[in-house]
């Protein structure tokens, strides 16, 4: 059934977006269209340039596999050839609800009866989503993980009125791109992923905030213990490895200790307010220069392609 899929539409070609059209244009038979609204989104060939000298740097791919990944995307600032024969559509423009149910609704007018719309939202109700949609069967959630030309995992969301036929051909599309798609059968906030990195996230930020320990430490205390494993070893597989009794009799104890305010951090707060937004100004939990920024993008995507290709 994924095979049944040859054309994919891309909309908002960002960061995001361009790495996902690298991803699918990565199939031999699969053409890629990007939409182009606005002259500077042109600049996403350039990411692609840079995502794939990277992987050709390492060994993993050549210059005819490059040459071929640019041979099947094409495109477009017309809306008519972008939708054109399109049986896939990804949105990956800014997290607004209204501008993502009107773009929806619109292509409802040139599209195929069956051409599947996804959104590449990471937080957002799928069903809400869908909601100004005729056909909202044909809606589903897509969530990749930046970099998203090599993380593997892609959240697959069921929305309330998703159908079934819908999910398999995500999935199936999916595992011929190479990712990894997980089912989620529920639509809620944060999906699957998220609630698990934002639950770590807010514990994380405690412990700094109630000074048990400073950012470094609790960013080491994950990096050489627990995070180690992870991939490997994961919470579910650890408990049973453990001993769910063991697991049940450790919670007994230590959950009512653990942070579960349902407000954020008046830390994190307090640190938006003083402009400390992380990379973006120079601070926040810690001090950026521009080469640490640089240093820390770089060597995350180095570490990832170690990982997944040992290169």
């Amino acid at each position: 059934m994924g095979d049944s899929i040859k054309n994919i539409t891309i909309f908002g070609p960002g960061l995001m977006g361009s790495a996902i059209a690298q991803v699918f244009a990565s199939c031999e038979d699969i053409i890629v269209k990007i939409y182009i609204r606005e002259k500077f989104e042109y600049d996403c060939i350039d990411k692609i340039k840079e995502n794939l000298n990277q992987l050709k740097d390492k060994e993993i791919i050549n210059d005819d596999d490059i040459k071929g990944i640019f041979n099947r995307i094409v495109l477009t600032e017309s809306m008519v050839e972008a939708t054109k024969d399109a049986d896939f559509i990804i949105e990956c423009i800014p997290e607004n609800m209204e501008l993502k149910q009107n773009l929806f609704m619109n292509l409802e007018n040139y599209c195929k009866e069956n051409t599947i719309f996804a959104s590449n939202t990471s937080v957002m109700s799928i069903t809400e989503i869908a909601s100004k949609c005729k056909n909202k069967s044909r809606v589903v959630g897509t969530h990749f993980w930046n970099p998203a030309y090599l993380i593997p995992l892609v959240e697959v969301v069921k929305a309330e009125e998703t159908s079934e036929i819908v999910m398999d051909k995500t999935m199936k599309l999916l595992n011929k791109a190479a990712k990894h798609p997980i089912r989620v059968n529920k639509d809620v906030p944060g999906f699957v992923a998220n609630r698990l990195q934002h639950a770590l996230w807010r514990e994380a930020i405690s412990i700094v905030e109630n000074e048990i320990a400073d950012a470094k430490t609790v960013d080491e205390a994950i990096k050489y213990s627990f995070g180690l494993r992870l991939p490997k070893l994961a919470p579910l597989e650890n408990s049973d490895m453990v001993g769910t009794d063991l697991t049940l009799s450790i919670h007994k104890y230590i959950l009512r200790h653990l942070e579960n305010s349902t407000e954020p951090s008046a830390l994190l707060k307090e640190k938006v307010e003083k402009g400390e937004l992380g990379f973006k100004s120079g601070k926040g939990f810690f001090e950026w220069s521009r080469e640490d920024i640089n240093k820390s993008n770089k060597e995350l995507r180095e570490y990832l392609i170690k990982v997944i290709y040992n290169k």
